[in-house]
């Protein structure tokens, strides 16, 4: 299968030394310590690390309550003087940030994953914006080098140019094929919660979709790619690429991820691939942007390979 769309999001410019960054707060609470190991990471790249009071609130599990978040992360998006919006962390909330954002904001680059799926989905789709797929501040941005590809982040968002193949040696077929289509996806647990609401993910047909997570043991995956089949949702993509999904075999070693997926699987139509250490992974993490042009390539050795620039 071949994609029928080709990319038509907006695109944010490219970042450059000295670019204001915003850090906000959009899901859990974060670790003190982390985020300043993240600041500093980030201050190592040549990028200024803002943020302001409200993103040390708390209200329970969250950063705060839905509309003080959802109003620190417009003000980030609204400052002409910030190029890009970064996570401070996921865990649980971003969701309820939904019905106060206005898909009209300007094309700034925003930085996350796993929980902030759901503001990804949101840019893609609400606001037609390339987004990233990546480390966030108080989490892998923390461990440096060894919590996310520092290269693959750089080139993502500071070149006006496609990223090209995506470093991943241990990137398996499980069905073989070939495709293009616009990337999008995110942490498989958000895009199946999604369903059935106003914010439900929607893929163009012909898309390349992404999906990774963490911790779901394999009964718990089986539930959610069943969820998305019955939507209807795997119907319209043409390739299916899957992360490492670490933490999700049984305990017991009687059944993986890796073998439950490539059942579950086993009868689409086009190619799938597991293995792109992206997301919730046991190493370096890279950035994948979201909303652009990307092909998967699952005969020989298989490769994901980013064809559109993310910036301008």
């Amino acid at each position: 299968m071949t994609a029928a769309v080709s990319s038509s999001r907006r695109r944010p410019r490219a970042l450059v030394p000295g670019d204001r960054i915003a850090i906000v707060a959009p899901a859990s609470a974060f670790d003190a310590g982390e985020l300043d190991a993240g600041v500093a990471e980030l201050r190592s790249l040549g990028f200024e690390p803002v943020f302001d009071d409200t993103l040390f609130l708390r209200d329970g599990y969250l950063a705060g309550d839905a509309r003080t978040r959802a109003a620190a992360l417009k003000r980030a998006w609204a400052d002409p003087s910030i190029a890009a919006v970064m996570a401070a962390r996921g865990g649980y909330g971003s969701v309820q940030l939904l019905p106060y954002l206005d898909p009209s904001i300007e094309a700034k680059a925003f930085i996350g994953s796993s929980d902030l799926t759901s503001l990804q989905t949101w840019l893609v789709q609400r606001a037609q914006m390339v987004t990233f797929h990546g480390p966030m501040v108080a989490g892998r941005f923390a461990r440096g080098p060894e919590g996310y590809d520092r290269d693959v982040f750089l080139r993502a968002v500071t070149r006006a140019e496609p990223l090209g193949e995506l470093p991943a040696p241990a990137l398996e077929t499980l069905v073989p094929g070939e495709a293009s289509g616009l990337l999008v996806g995110g942490t498989l647990a958000q895009i199946a919660a999604s369903l059935g609401t106003p914010y439900a993910f929607d893929p163009p047909a012909g898309s390349v979709l992404f999906l990774e997570d963490v911790g779901e043991r394999p009964y718990r995956l089986d539930r959610l790619v069943t969820q998305l089949v019955l939507s209807g949702l795997l119907a319209r993509v043409a390739a299916v690429v899957l992360g490492t999904f670490p933490d999700c075999d049984e305990a017991s070693g009687q059944y993986t991820a890796r073998q439950t997926l490539a059942t579950l699987f086993a009868a689409f139509p086009g190619p799938v691939v597991f293995g792109l250490p992206a997301g919730h992974v046991n190493g370096p993490a890279l950035t994948l942007p979201l909303g652009v042009q990307a092909r998967l390539v699952a005969t020989g050795t298989p490769r994901v390979v980013i064809e559109e620039a993310a910036v301008v």
